[in-house]
């Protein structure tokens, strides 16, 4: 490999680890007042469910930051011992959002009041389906390391519509559903436009998994308003 080569490889390491980082802020604040530091705003007790949410999403972002950083400094050794990790904390991470998205019914809960709780589960739903697809796949070309990073980072980008819901901005409450879905699929357009100028192509994992983060979004709002979801969600619900 030329040091050409090298040092562009380097900074794009560095580019997903700062990516993370961000990532990881979006969530800390739309969460904040809520979760992180609801002390601080005397903001309603949680159920112990939602507390293991929080702390099953924290990790996993957490996690995320330091394999970022590992790989930037060029310690796949490690790496790849706290993936072993990651892949067990997926599972857990299905379980719980599943379990969150099915208790969020029950208690009637929709952050949008124009649709009915059943209607607003299509979007927790498809989160952790289109976070474990990548995923998954991630770790089955986990061996080539340029798909797997890449389809890694679309995952955890997959999963900042909660956390951009509840950032603290007038704009996002005013522009509603819509603008949250703008806001949650710009990472994922800025990603991957900057690994395509960065490599001078698109790179098949960026496009064909950005695509599917992207087009996840009208399937799961189409679906939501059909009677078979309404259906299906109360019967997954009950």
């Amino acid at each position: 490999m030329s040091a050409t080569s090298t040092s562009r490889s380097k900074s794009i390491d560095r580019f997903y680890f700062w990516t993370a980082i961000v990532s990881s802020l979006i969530i800390f604040t739309g969460f904040a007042q809520t979760f992180y530091l609801k002390g601080l705003f005397g903001t309603p007790v949680l159920s112990n469910l939602l507390l293991v949410h929080g702390l099953v999403m924290t990790f996993w972002f957490a996690l995320f930051i330091t394999q970022t950083r590992l790989v930037a400094a060029g310690r796949t050794d490690l790496h790849r011992r706290l993936g072993v990790v990651g892949a067990m904390w997926v599972v857990l991470i299905i379980i719980v959002g599943m379990a969150t998205a099915i208790d969020a019914v029950r208690r009637g809960a929709t952050p949008v009041p124009e649709v009915t709780p059943l209607m607003f589960m299509a979007i927790p739903f498809f989160d952790v389906v289109v976070f474990a697809a990548l995923v998954g796949v991630a770790l089955w070309y986990r061996r080539r390391s340029a798909i797997h990073k890449r389809l890694m980072l679309l995952a955890t980008l997959s999963i900042l519509a909660p956390g951009v819901a509840r950032l603290p901005l007038d704009f996002i409450k005013q522009g509603g559903l819509p603008m949250i879905i703008v806001l949650t699929l710009l990472p994922v357009i800025i990603c991957v436009a900057v690994d395509t100028v960065r490599n001078r192509r698109l790179h098949p994992a960026f496009g064909w998994g950005g695509a599917f983060v992207i087009v996840s979004w009208p399937l799961r709002l189409m679906v939501a308003g059909t009677a078979a979801w309404t259906q299906f969600a109360a019967w997954f619900a009950a």
